[in-house]
């Protein structure tokens, strides 16, 4: 088999069980490996560390698939792998039937989402080694879920650090109109064809529960709203107000409908289209105020290269919802930015709040569900963090 030796002292990280090898380990290659080809992962001394999928174009030049030498990487395997992950997901059919299936690294398959809409899949294929194998995996996952109908979104910018161009289109069936999924009792839209992520974001299914229980009688601010998931459940846990905004009309017009299709109060929602940024200080300027505010951004920083610009940006929004937040108001803030640490995240607020010249408490914590697993030996798989933070003075 091919091989990649690394050079010495490399080995450390395998040996932990992470499970990406960077181009800067790699000692030299042993034969002439194809882009998503399994080769053996060898220290300086030849003995063998992992198997693991080749992407000759990447930083991150293997990523693991299993550290078992008497373990063949082939169809049986990623069959096992995708009904391991998929059968840790059935306890959440009774909340929703919309979840992820697989997350990548955390389920043992780099490169590799998917998500799951009622009786719809949608596969996200982010490496080489995962192109390598697309068309069996989307034969196993109808296999195995019994879904008919399955769309490729491997639109992710990662794909071009692999190599691979752009592909989105129905691999399996057709695609449901309109797609509606169940959570919490609540109905939402999604759109897989130009929605973001994968159509909605699975991730805040937890938190948009706990917005929707701390929302009784409050007047609420939801910031980057997208298809309106915090303001549904704001308004369903009975908030007297609840004003979202967000930069995309399409986006709200997807909240709007999202909203009539559960019934709820039109006289108490306002959908807003405007620059967050530029909100937050019209809002302080015109005198308003609010009980309960939710930070909900894009990914500011998708690495720690973009780490400083990043920390800009969260420090700017959440420094003007402080001083929009009553005395006593509640504040829940987020980051799914993988370049940003938890640690960084509260440093920033820190600031913020030191400079909105406000005293706030940390009285929660946000993570994602557990459909978003993080294990111990990949904490880059911990993407989305939160914290919720009262207003003292």
């Amino acid at each position: 088999m091919n091989a990649l030796i690394l050079k010495p002292g490399k080995e450390k990280s395998l040996q932990h069980r992470h499970p990406w090898v960077f181009s800067g380990a790699v000692e030299r290659i042993k034969g002439e490996p194809q882009p998503g080809e399994t080769v053996a992962v060898r220290d300086t001394h030849g003995a063998f560390l992992a198997y693991a999928a080749y992407s000759p174009q990447s930083q991150i030049r293997a990523r693991v698939w299993g550290f078992r030498e008497s373990e063949a990487v082939d169809a049986a395997f990623f069959r096992a792998r995708l009904a391991r992950a998929i059968e840790l997901r059935q306890e959440l059919d009774e909340v929703t039937d919309g979840m992820r299936l697989v997350h990548g690294e955390s389920d043992g398959l780099p490169g590799l989402v998917v998500d799951r809409y009622g009786d719809t899949l949608v596969m996200q294929v982010l490496s080489a080694g995962m192109e390598h194998w697309r068309e069996t995996l989307a034969g196993l996952l109808v296999e195995l879920t019994a879904c008919a109908n399955l769309y490729e979104r491997s639109d992710a910018e990662v794909r071009e650090m692999e190599g691979l161009p752009v592909r989105k289109g129905i691999l399996r069936g057709t695609l449901p109109a309109p797609l509606v999924i169940r959570e919490h009792g609540l109905k939402f839209v999604v759109d897989v064809e130009k929605g973001q992520k994968t159509g909605f974001y699975l991730d805040q299914r937890d938190n948009r529960r706990r917005i929707g229980e701390l929302a009784k009688d409050k007047d609420v601010l939801n910031c980057f709203c997208y298809s309106g998931g915090f303001s549904l459940s704001a308004l369903q846990g009975g908030a007297r107000s609840v004003l979202s905004v967000d930069s995309s009309a399409e986006a709200l017009e997807l909240a709007r409908e999202n909203a009539r299709l559960n019934g709820l109060p039109e006289d108490r929602a306002e959908w807003q289209e405007a620059d967050v940024f530029k909100a937050l200080r019209l809002f302080r300027d015109q005198g308003k105020s609010f009980d309960l505010i939710v930070l909900d951004p894009p990914k500011f920083a998708p690495t720690a290269h973009h780490a400083a610009n990043a920390a800009r940006a969260y420090k700017d929004i959440n420094l003007w919802a402080l001083k929009l937040l009553r005395p006593g108001g509640l504040l829940a803030t987020f980051s799914c930015s993988g370049g940003v640490s938890p640690e960084l995240f509260q440093k920033i607020l820190a600031g913020a709040a030191l400079d909105a010249g406000v005293t706030a408490q940390v009285v929660g914590r946000f993570a994602a569900g557990t459909d978003h697993p993080a294990v111990l030996n990949f904490p880059e798989g911990e993407y989305l963090k939160g914290l919720l933070l009262r207003r003292v003075e």
